[in-house]
């Protein structure tokens, strides 16, 4: 399990499990790490855990965030990270046995975090797994948290894990006799260019503007809103907050790319 350790000036204080979904940090006595010091914001920063994966956001803090000296708004954590708040320090040690591939660490590092999309992501892989997808819902909620904070394709303006990037085959895999969704993109520089939806949750669109999921469950595939001022609309109508099923041949208009959702025979 990962843990904090937080200390000041090299002495430590205590240390804190991230046993959960959420950890809160501020000055208020009501944060889950309470830091009494007043360079700390009442609500300074909160670190969201799926799995063994942590993701630390500030809050908008008055004097800001600080990792291994660096002034964050959104970060992916890393073992031996030193995250800073005034003169406290929290070190960020990683589950043992947890360490990624480097080429892995890379492309993390490069996400746009956004932990209210990865909640709505794991939202959605519990949702699978109570619709009859249950063996594979601990890796479908790492595989959602990953891919709901992916920055997006540079010309389609796609977010979808890289080619190279590992994907267990058991999550990919399509299940017996469940026809496999695609979207086609028809507007825009990428006009033409095809993604076959074969992962439980498929994160598209422009972080910062419009951000929507595409989850592919037993009963077939739908569309969530995540982020954005307004929602994606399917065959001109806008989706609205609950999940939308796509039908063969529906046109999906998302972050101004239009794009088509049809069933491959």
């Amino acid at each position: 399990m990962a843990k904090l350790i937080l200390s000041m000036d090299g002495l430590v204080l205590k240390e804190i499990p991230l046993t959960k979904e959420r950890t809160t940090v501020g000055r208020k006595p009501h944060n889950d790490i309470q830091i009494d010091n007043l360079a700390v914001s009442g609500e300074h920063a909160v670190i969201v855990t799926i799995l063994n994966d942590s993701f630390l956001e500030d809050l908008g803090s008055t004097n800001g965030t600080l990792v291994n000296g660096n002034t964050v708004k959104k970060h992916f954590l890393q073992n031996n990270d030193v995250v800073e708040l005034g003169k406290y320090k929290l070190k960020y040690i990683a589950e043992p046995g947890a360490a990624q591939p480097a080429e892995k660490a890379d492309f993390e590092k490069t996400m746009v975090l956004r932990p209210s999309a990865m909640r709505a992501a794991a939202e959605q892989a519990k949702a699978m797994a109570a619709g009859g997808a249950q063996p594979l819902a601990a890796e479908a909620a790492r595989v959602a948290a990953l891919q709901a904070v992916g920055t997006a394709a540079q010309s389609a303006g796609l977010a979808a894990k890289p080619a190279g990037a590992p994907a267990p085959a058991a999550v990919a895999a399509p299940r017996p006799g469940q026809p496999l969704g695609a979207i086609q993109i028809i507007s825009g520089a990428s006009a033409g260019k095809e993604l076959e939806l074969t992962k439980p949750l498929t994160t598209l669109g422009k972080p910062g503007v419009q951000v929507a999921v595409l989850t592919r469950r037993p009963q077939g595939y739908f569309i969530t809103h995540v982020e954005g001022a307004n929602q994606p609309s399917v065959n001109g109508n806008a989706i609205g907050t609950a999940p939308c099923a796509l039908k063969d041949h529906d046109l999906i208009e998302l972050a101004g790319v239009k794009m088509e959702f049809f069933i491959k025979a």
